[in-house]
């Protein structure tokens, strides 16, 4: 049964159990609805959420337990090389890594493989008997799933494609599976749940302690993600530590990578941190003033119709996406300023990509976050401020200077730190903007690049992730994490010394 039909017939359940649950609880009561503990409406909900929490809880943990079962089960079909004979220390070490990714390339075209010819059984170009009775010798399997729209990015053998077809049983018989085991979990607690529907039940109080469940739920699965997210990239960066020295990352000053040159190879992160901070840099000190005053004077100067037309025009800047800023920067910035600092006669701007590029489309860019959520805070500071100022014989803008601004300060350095955050974490306006190139210069009319830049960069095309050129990725992105999480720390440290209390 498909996913969408299955999840159709749980709500239907639920619908069905709130309107049954609320009538069989009025009914026990007489219909006087004073008669029972709890509105009625509690009665339904107590039914419908009793219908979709454990439903929906089993049919997210049985979708993840079937793949890590299937996938487990077909792997063994797909053999792994046997190249560690004679192989001692290192080189043994490194024979199994490369076994290992090998194994994993393979793994993941045989995802891609039945994807494909699932696509193909639902779109009716193939029978699940014609998909499973497939074969290398008879059929082009790769010229039938690209045919078909579905990327194939290497070579299949055979035992990737039985691997793929195994798998495609497999997951059908699981999903047959999940089905009646889910309708049966919904159509139990449909019945347990109605059956308490009765005016001495207290429907309220379990309401509102599984809606307080599933709030420690949500909360734990934002938490559980984010440890997820570090522990991914710190497994990944401990990785490329064991096999390149982290001295040479952290003071190296040369970023050249080159695939199969191993560990002998500069992997330098000054230059790219170099680069990330000059352009952050340069579109804060375009984006943060502009930002605040146009907060200032759309909060305490601007009219209603003013107002009404500005603030709608500055967020449109928030809702275009960065690639056409870089377009923008590549076509129309960057040609402006190496006419007047490169072909003018200044000559010290040799190519329209630079880090001045990169810094004033991204500081237009961030114009809106800081001007939003600025003009936002300080219209939050309560008017009685504004008032006891003006009382004292204050004028509107040492106001504006001595109260309002002290009072909106932990706000405006959000807005700022928020925009900071934007500018270390763009990439394609970078990559349009700034150039690839990974130096150290003071020069901001040259050429250079960012972490996020590279990340992308080294995880594209056929990586070999047992390699350094692509391991170094995830080492990136730990110094990134560290840099954001530096940044915030910071701010907070601010905040708490400069921020005015009420």
């Amino acid at each position: 049964m498909p996913g969408l039909w299955l999840v159709l017939i749980v709500l239907a359940l639920a619908i069905a159990g709130y309107v049954i649950g609320r009538q069989r609880a009025l009914q026990s009561g007489g219909g006087n609805s004073r008669a029972l503990h709890s509105l009625p409406r509690f009665y339904g909900w107590n039914v419908a959420i009793k219908v979709l929490l454990p439903a929906f809880i089993w049919l997210a943990v049985w979708s993840l337990v079937q793949t890590i079962i299937v996938e487990k089960t077909v792997s063994g079909i797909i053999p792994k090389e046997e190249i560690t004979i004679g192989l001692e220390g290192e080189d043994l070490d490194l024979a199994l890594k490369v076994i290992d990714a090998n194994h994993s390339l393979r793994m993941a075209e045989m995802r891609r493989t039945a994807e494909g010819l699932n696509y193909l059984i639902a779109a009716d170009l193939l029978t699940e008997d014609e998909a499973q009775n497939l074969t290398l010798d008879k059929v082009d399997v790769e010229k039938l799933l690209k045919d078909a729209g579905q990327v194939v990015t290497g070579e299949i053998i055979a035992p990737v494609l039985k691997a793929s077809q195994r798998k495609l049983a497999l997951d059908k018989r699981a999903d047959i599976m999940k089905s009646i085991f889910i309708i049966g979990v919904a159509l139990a607690f449909f019945i347990y749940s109605v059956l308490q529907s009765h005016k001495d039940y207290r429907a309220r109080n379990s309401v509102e302690f599984m809606i307080l469940g599933l709030l420690v739920l949500m909360a734990c699965i934002a938490i559980l993600t984010t440890v997820g997210i570090v522990l991914s990239l710190a497994f990944n960066t401990v990785e490329f530590f064991s096999i390149y020295n982290w001295t040479d990352y952290l003071f190296g000053t040369t970023w050249s990578p080159r695939s199969g040159a191993g560990t002998h190879q500069p992997l330098g992160l000054l230059p790219l941190l170099w680069g990330t901070l000059y352009i952050s840099i340069i579109a804060l000190v375009v984006a943060v003033p502009i930002g605040l005053f146009a907060a200032i004077y759309l909060a305490e100067y601007a009219s209603p119709r003013v107002r009404g037309f500005v603030k709608p025009a500055l967020e449109v800047l928030a809702g275009i996406p960065s690639i056409v800023y870089g377009l923008f920067a590549l076509i129309t910035v960057g040609p402006m300023l190496l006419d007047i600092f490169g072909n003018s006669g200044i000559g010290i701007m040799p190519g329209a990509r630079s880090v001045m590029t990169a810094g004033l489309v991204m500081g237009i860019m961030l114009i809106p976050f800081v001007s939003s959520l600025s003009d936002d805070i300080i219209n939050a500071v309560p008017q009685y401020l504004r008032d006891g100022s003006y009382g004292l014989g204050a004028t509107h803008s040492e106001t504006i200077k001595q109260v309002i601004l002290p009072a909106a300060l932990p706000g405006i350095v959000g807005a700022i730190i928020l925009a900071a955050s934007r500018a270390i974490g763009e990439t394609m306006l970078v990559v349009f903007g700034a150039g690839a190139a990974g130096k150290l210069s003071g020069n901001p009319f040259e050429a250079m690049t960012t972490v996020t830049a590279k990340i992308v960069s080294q995880l594209t095309g056929d990586a070999d992730f047992t390699q350094p050129e692509v391991l170094v990725a995830y080492a990136l992105g730990t110094t990134l994490f560290i840099l954001t999480l530096a940044l915030n720390f910071i701010a907070q440290r601010i905040v708490n010394k400069y921020r005015e209390q009420y």
